[in-house]
This record gives structure tokens, C-alpha cells and sequence, in this order.
């Protein structure tokens, strides 16, 4: 039998697509890795840089959207071995949610929250 917190969680996840859908996306990294991806592919170092992430994080997040199918991985093999990630189509169609959450925020935040 569950707790009654269980059967809350399950509850709102059910009565919610909201919320089950940021317990994919949510995190800081994710949606930082998922943004920057919006603008093509991108090897690991670029994206280490642009997302200001460090290795492991960055490695850790890579791999759990590739598993929940948001970003592809392309290695070439030439010398040196390069690894690139860019977005599936699944990924890819998360592009007019980062657009709505752009015009959002350009409307409701106060520009200091913006350059935080």
C-alpha cells in the first residue's frame, strides 16, 4: 500500500501534464543544454562553455536526455575524436515553449532577474 504523500504525488502528476513534463526538462542544466542546442549542434566543449557547466554535470545531463530521446550523440572518429549532441525531433519541438518562456520573461521579469 502507498503513503497517503505517494498517492498526492501520483495524483497530481495525473491531474497535471505540467508537472510531469519539468521532471524531465526541468532542471537549470537541462534546460540550459536543451536551449543551447535550439541553435544547432554543438560539440561538448562548446556546450561546457556556453552553459557554464562543469564536465561531469554536463556529461551526467547529456546522458539523461539522450535516454529520455531530447538530444543525439554523432562521434567522428577521425583524429581527434570528436563528440557532437544536437536535438531529436523530440527535443526540437520543445523550440516554441522556450519562445513563450522568452516573451514571458521579457514581459515579467525585472531586467536584473534577467541578466542573474
Amino acid at each position: 500500500m502507498s503513503s497517503p504523500q505517494t498517492q498526492s504525488r501520483e495524483q497530481l502528476d495525473d491531474a497535471c501534464p505540467v508537472i510531469a513534463s519539468l521532471e524531465q526538462i526541468g532542471s537549470q542544466w537541462r534546460l540550459a543544454v536543451l536551449h543551447e542546442l535550439l541553435d544547432g549542434e554543438q560539440r561538448f566543449n562548446e556546450l561546457k562553455r556556453s552553459t557554464g557547466a562543469n564536465a561531469r554535470t554536463l556529461s551526467r545531463v547529456l546522458d539523461d536526455l539522450g535516454e529520455m530521446g531530447f538530444v543525439r550523440r554523432r562521434i567522428e572518429e577521425d583524429a581527434p575524436v570528436a563528440t557532437y549532441y544536437s536535438l531529436t525531433d523530440k527535443g526540437e519541438s520543445l523550440e516554441p515553449v522556450f519562445s513563450e518562456i522568452e516573451c514571458w520573461a521579457g514581459s515579467w521579469l525585472e531586467d536584473s532577474a534577467l541578466e542573474a
